[in-house]
């Protein structure tokens, strides 16, 4: 048995939600509707997601020296990630975003500092052995030569990899990102990622020449169309449970954390992609990309009650 079941190494925000009809202008501020702090960031949110549903999870990233930092590594503590390999920074936490929510939608606008990302993880501040303690590693594309450094080791070490790519409207990728995916053996990726990576905007056939490239198991998150699967011995697509969404931030950082999971207990792909649509459902009920993460006991429910059973 390992130390730990999954470690993220990745994103980790601040997030500041303002939850609003209309953009304020310089003419006209208005009112919104709702505020909230909370934590955020691809992998920061898929380990607070893990762990929330019951695995032992580790974080390893980077943090400022200020109450913003204070704040965003006090989430992930709070919600039980080990942070004990966090690498500090003498300076303001640079991984802060605003995030403007519509009230009618639940979909939501991204503005982070002009700083971010600046300063990434350096490989120099990598611990292989607490890497490859883990039975996965979860990654986002950030912070790349560390990233690819410890996929390489946990590849050597026989451990599973696990990869997020977010939603895309662009035309290709960059290279350092295929080079990335010969290491990973799950990736997840969001709207129009499928079609820059490979240049099918069909989800079977981008899904397909996806795995040509790496990874074992291909998951394409559409939103409210649900996700679609591809592996070398089968496809299906798995619909979205309806939910009144309140905000949709970290619907997909969530799913990925409770994938992990789903594959921790073994169960089918059909019922591990059944499991995190679930949780994703859930979350887009509360603000904030954290907040409205279940325990598995309310997974569960959530499931009995639509006559959905994990095998």
């Amino acid at each position: 048995m390992s130390e730990l079941d999954i470690i993220g190494l990745g994103m980790s925000t601040l997030d500041v939600l303002i939850r609003l009809r209309d953009m304020p202008t310089w003419e006209r501020g208005g009112r919104v509707g709702g505020f909230a702090l909370d934590g955020g960031g691809p992998v920061g949110t898929a380990c607070v997601a893990a762990a929330r549903l019951g695995a032992r999870v580790g974080y390893v990233g980077a943090a400022g020296n200020d109450l913003a930092a204070q704040l965003k590594v006090g989430s992930l503590g709070e919600n039980g990630v080990d942070v004990s390999r966090l690498a500090r920074r003498e300076r303001p936490e640079n991984q802060v975003v605003i995030v403007y929510v519509h009230e009618g939608t639940g979909e939501r606008i991204f503005s982070g500092l002009k700083r971010f990302g600046d300063d990434p993880l350096k490989v120099a501040e990598l611990d292989r052995d607490y890497l490859t303690s883990a039975q996965w590693l979860h990654l986002d594309g950030s912070n790349h030569e560390a990233a690819r450094q410890a996929a390489r080791w946990m590849q050597e070490a026989g451990k599973r990899v696990s990869i997020d790519y977010g939603r895309t409207d662009a035309h290709s990728v960059a290279p350092h990102t295929a080079d990335l995916l010969r290491y990973v053996d799950l990736l997840i990726c969001g709207q129009g990622f499928g079609r820059a990576l490979t240049g099918h905007t069909d989800p079977w056939t981008a899904g397909e020449a996806a795995l040509q490239l790496g990874p074992s198991v291909v998951v394409q998150t559409e939103g409210r169309d649900g996700s679609y699967t591809v592996t070398a011995e089968e496809r299906f697509h798995t619909p979205a449970f309806p939910v009144e969404v309140l905000d949709t931030t970290g619907a997909g950082d969530v799913f990925h954390g409770a994938y992990l999971v789903g594959l921790l207990h073994g169960w089918s792909l059909q019922s591990v992609a059944q499991f995190a649509t679930a949780v994703s459902a859930i979350e887009c009920t509360t603000l904030g990309g954290r907040r409205g993460i279940p325990t598995l006991e309310g997974v569960m429910a959530f499931l009995k009650e639509r006559g959905v059973e994990l095998r």
